[in-house]
């Protein structure tokens, strides 16, 4: 481990390693992912300690006014107007959470967790949201955007600083392979260049928590 501090970026930790099992497939094998996007939208809110984690917005939110809108985008879907493609792969995607609060130190906490994203999907997701909180677009504009399916350019792909994967939840050991076989059939072919761990853009991660995931 104390080589690995040596070569990793500063803001990565390694907590402890131990060898993979048979079948093991960082990306294919999880089951869901579940990341944390925070806004400030109070002058109050804003830490200069935390400005590299956090999107700060101008206008206040209506925290409740994006839960709303937020709440008929669950399910199985095909994001493909929340998120840039792959050629030969699926878009179709399962949306478990999508929550929005406020916490107590006063910064907008969006909650996501499904079993995949596509490919800028989460912060695209955000986007619509904030500009219901903003109040420049109503509470079913994002229902109607994913209805469509078509790429809106009104969809802003808000800035990956204030992205942070939370969490990667795997099937027991013995099921890995077996999921990976499942996840691989269903969401289509890897792209030329791009193997099992390989990350598209980098949110921060919590520690032992995996690799990012086309978000």
């Amino acid at each position: 481990l104390r080589r690995l501090a040596g070569v990793l970026p500063a803001d990565v930790v390694v907590r402890g390693a131990r060898p993979a099992p048979p079948g093991f497939d960082a990306r294919f094998g999880a089951l869901r992912r579940r990341y944390a996007y925070r806004v400030v939208d109070d002058p109050a809110a804003r830490d200069p300690l935390r400005r590299g984690e956090v999107l700060v917005v101008r206008r206040p939110l209506d925290v409740a006014a994006m839960a709303r809108a937020a709440s008929p985008l669950l399910g199985e879907h095909d994001w493909l107007p929340y998120c840039r493609p792959r050629a030969g792969a699926s878009t179709v995607r399962t949306l478990l959470r999508l929550g929005w609060s406020r916490a107590p130190d006063g910064v907008v906490v969006a909650d996501v967790e499904a079993d995949a994203f596509c490919h800028h999907m989460v912060r695209s997701l955000v986007g619509a949201c904030l500009a219901v909180g903003e109040g420049r677009r109503d509470e079913g504009w994002p229902a109607r955007v994913l209805a469509a399916g078509v790429r809106d350019p009104a969809v802003a792909v808000v800035p990956a600083h204030g992205l942070v994967l939370e969490e990667v939840v795997y099937p027991p050991d013995e099921e890995l392979a077996a999921q990976a076989v499942r996840a691989r059939s269903y969401r289509g072919p890897v792209a030329p260049g791009e193997g099992a761990g390989t990350a598209r853009e980098v949110p921060r991660p919590v520690a032992g928590s995996g690799h990012e995931h086309d978000t």
